[in-house]
C-alpha cells in the first residue's frame, strides 16, 4: 500500500489557488503520479514511447513481416489504444552548449576558435534548415467502472484537503494501487506486442510526462524555457 503522504518529486497534481489553475480547469489531467497520467473523471493513462523504422527502406519480405506483426499486435489488443505521432524542431540546445563548454577548456586558440565556429555552425543549420525530429508515443488507457459517473468517482484523484480523514486517505490511494496494477498488466501486454514488431518502447516517468505536456501545451515557451532538472522544482507548485 503506498504511503499516505506522496513524495513530492513523484507526484503533479492541480493546486487550489495557483495562478495556473483557471487554465488548469480546462485540462483533463487531475495528477501526474508514479508514472502514470490520472483523469480527472479518475481514469488512468500510461504512455510509453517506442522506436521507429523506416519502412520503405525495407525489402518486400521485410515490409510483409512487419505488416502481419502488427496486424497481430492489433488483433491481440483486447482494448483501444491512442498512437501519437509527434512532430517539433529539433531541440539540440544541449548538445551546442557541450561543444561550447569543451570549446572553453581548449588552450590552443586555434582550435578553441573552430570548436566555437561548429557550434554556431550548428546553430544556424537547425534554425534555418527548420529540422524536425518525430516522436512516435502510444497512450494506454484504465478507466474503472466508476470512472464512467463523473459526478461520483470524479472525487477520486481531487487534491488531498485538510478535512480529509485518515481512513479516506488510505482508501483511495489503496484504490489507486489496484486501478494501477490493472494498468500496467495492459502496460506490459503492449510492450510485448510492440516488441514483436521489431521496436522498442519504453514507459514515461513522472519527469518525462511532465516535460511531454508542458511541450504541448506550451510550445514557445518550452523552446526558451526548458525544464533543466526536475529535481530542483517544486512540482507541487505547478
Amino acid at each position: 500500500m503506498a504511503d499516505a503522504q506522496p513524495k513530492a518529486k513523484d507526484t503533479v497534481k492541480q493546486k487550489k489557488g495557483s495562478p495556473a489553475a483557471s487554465t488548469q480547469l480546462h485540462l483533463n489531467i487531475a495528477e501526474i503520479k508514479d508514472d502514470v497520467v490520472i483523469l480527472k473523471n479518475g481514469g488512468m493513462r500510461a504512455i510509453l514511447q517506442t522506436s521507429s523504422v523506416n519502412f520503405n527502406l525495407k525489402s518486400e519480405d521485410e515490409q510483409n513481416s512487419i505488416i502481419y506483426s502488427y496486424q497481430n499486435f492489433l488483433n491481440s489488443l483486447e482494448f483501444p489504444i491512442q498512437i501519437h505521432v509527434q512532430s517539433r524542431k529539433l531541440d539540440i540546445d544541449k548538445y551546442v552548449d557541450s561543444v561550447k563548454e569543451k570549446a572553453s577548456q581548449h588552450e590552443n586558440p586555434l582550435l578553441k576558435q573552430q570548436t566555437l565556429e561548429y557550434a554556431d555552425y550548428v546553430e544556424k543549420l537547425i534554425e534555418y534548415a527548420d529540422i524536425m525530429e518525430k516522436n512516435f508515443y502510444v497512450i494506454v488507457p484504465f478507466d474503472p467502472y466508476r470512472a464512467q459517473k463523473p459526478n461520483i468517482f470524479s472525487k477520486f484523484m481531487q487534491s488531498i484537503s485538510s478535512g480529509d480523514s485518515i481512513d479516506s486517505i488510505k482508501r483511495r490511494h489503496h484504490e489507486f494501487e489496484e486501478v494501477k496494477k490493472h494498468l500496467m498488466e495492459r502496460v506490459n501486454s503492449v510492450k510485448t506486442g510492440l516488441e514483436s514488431c521489431n521496436l522498442r518502447a519504453a514507459q514515461l516517468t513522472t519527469p518525462q510526462l511532465v516535460e511531454l505536456f508542458y511541450r504541448i501545451y506550451n510550445p514557445d515557451t518550452a523552446h526558451n524555457e526548458k525544464i533543466e532538472d526536475m529535481g530542483k522544482i517544486d512540482i507541487e507548485e505547478l
